[in-house]
């Protein structure tokens, strides 16, 4: 963790989870959330859950968004985009490759 970190610094301040390797942290509010300490235990909370529970969760939070009148968040999996993750080895050559870009 501390290597990511560095890193981090190195590139100017960007946030760790921008250099995940999976293409669906290309969304950048995501990201943003990520950073907020209180987005990742609730990620952490919800770790773990079955499935359904998981899904009675989704719903409750998009209803109290609707009921405080904010914009719903895209459901990337109901549009049907691909949830794909990238090798170990695909993940080093990327994160290589935007290195050498600097």
């Amino acid at each position: 963790m501390g290597t990511i970190l560095a890193l981090c610094e190195a590139l100017g301040g960007v946030p760790p989870a921008y250099l995940l390797p999976h293409e669906s942290y290309g969304d950048l509010r995501a990201l943003e959330a990520f950073e907020d300490p209180k987005a990742r235990r609730i990620l952490a909370l919800l770790n773990g859950l079955p499935p359904d529970e998981m899904q009675n969760v989704i719903a409750d939070l998009e209803r109290r968004r609707e009921d405080l009148g904010l914009e719903p968040v895209p459901d990337d999996e109901a549009q049907g985009k691909p949830q794909r993750r990238r090798s170990m080895d695909d993940a080093a050559r990327y994160a290589a490759d935007s290195l050498e870009g600097l």
